[in-house]
Parts: structure tokens; sequence; C-alpha cells
């Protein structure tokens, strides 16, 4: 029964959470003038504009996984690098940061309501919703093409080797369904996932 709950109320936690991300990244290349995202329908919160339904269910069974990326056009950028540094960033912050905000809930919220059955609920709920935020900024601060980690890498390379790394990140994504497939990427993943969750838990009220 408990696991039936968790599967139906971590469909709208991780609607949310790629919504969320996606949408960060979005807005963030919108608000440094990449107008991309806009004129594809991508500044919205709307899960059905940016679902992957692959990723969304790796997400909703294994608790990490993928939305469908947002294009940006770093040629609108003033600075290329730091632009696509800071779009790159924009998404797993936003899901950390709602992972921090869920958290802050999960601790508080249950125990003022009227019913234990209504806390139980609201309890599981708030921490699926951590679960599935901590999960996907995790999985895509792997530095691993196409997530968004490889991108922050290769922002912050010199030219040469940053011509390099993107000449072998059309490998990535074969490269990343070994690792699913083998169960490495999980293996790589708990100390980047361990390490948010400790911090939101340091920085909760």
């Amino acid at each position: 029964m408990l696991d039936f709950q968790a599967l139906l109320l971590g469909i709208p936690a991780l609607l949310l959470a790629i919504s969320v991300h996606e949408f960060a990244h979005g807005y963030a290349a919108y608000l440094l003038g990449d107008p991309t995202a806009k004129y594809q329908g991508r500044l919205t919160l709307n899960p059905l504009a940016h679902l992957d339904p692959i990723g969304a269910i790796m997400l909703l069974v294994f608790r990490f996984g993928w939305a469908k990326p947002v294009q940006i056009n770093p040629a609108y950028f003033k600075n290329r690098k730091q632009g696509t540094l800071i779009v790159s960033l924009a998404g797993p912050l936003s899901n950390i940061i709602m992972a921090w905000l869920f958290y802050n809930l999960w601790r508080i919220i249950p125990y003022y309501l009227p019913t234990a059955t209504l806390a139980r609920t609201t309890y599981l709920f708030l921490y699926i919703n951590v679960q599935y935020n901590l999960g996907l900024a995790a999985f895509n601060l792997l530095p691993i093409p196409p997530l968004d980690g490889s991108k922050v890498v290769a922002s912050v390379l010199p030219p040469k080797w940053e011509y390099t790394f993107l000449r072998l990140s059309m490998y990535g994504p074969f490269l990343l369904m070994l690792l699913l497939w083998t169960g490495m990427a999980q293996r790589m993943l708990n100390p980047v996932f361990n390490t948010l969750a400790r911090l939101i838990s340091r920085l909760s009220f």
C-alpha cells in the first residue's frame, strides 16, 4: 500500500521537479539575452513542455533522471563562457533550493496537521519531493554529456581543452547509457546526492 501511495504521490512531485529545473535553465538564458527558450515555449512550469518520457520514468522509479533539455544559443550572451556556466547551474540550483524548501516543510508541517493519516501522507509527499529534487540535481551535476555538469566543466576549461572536451562529448550519451546499464552511474551519483542532502540539512531552519 505504501509503495502504491508513494508512486501516486511521486507523479506530481516528479512533474514539479522537472518543470522547475528546465524553467530555471530557460529563464536564466532569457535574462542573459537569449530568447530561444521563450520562442520554443519553454518559459513555463507546464510539465508537458519539459517532459522526457524515459528520463521521467527513471526519476520516478530510481530517484534520478532527466527532462527534455532546454536549447540555448550562447551567441546571445555577452560573455559566452560565463553565460553558459550560469545557465547550466541554474537547473540543478533550482532543484537544490526546492529540496531545501520541501525539507524544511517536511520537518515542520506534518506535526501540526489534525489527523495521523493526513500527517503521514503529507510527510511522505514532502519527503518524496526532497528526494526527487536532490536526485535530479545530483544526476545533472555529473560531468557527462549531455548533462548540465558537462557544460559546467566545458565553461571553465581553457579554449584548447574546451575544444577537445566538446569533441569528445559526442560519445557522452553512449558513456551515460553504459554507466546506467552497469550501475556505475548510481555509484557516482551517491556521493553527490549525499553531499547535497547534508548541505540542505545543515542549512535548514
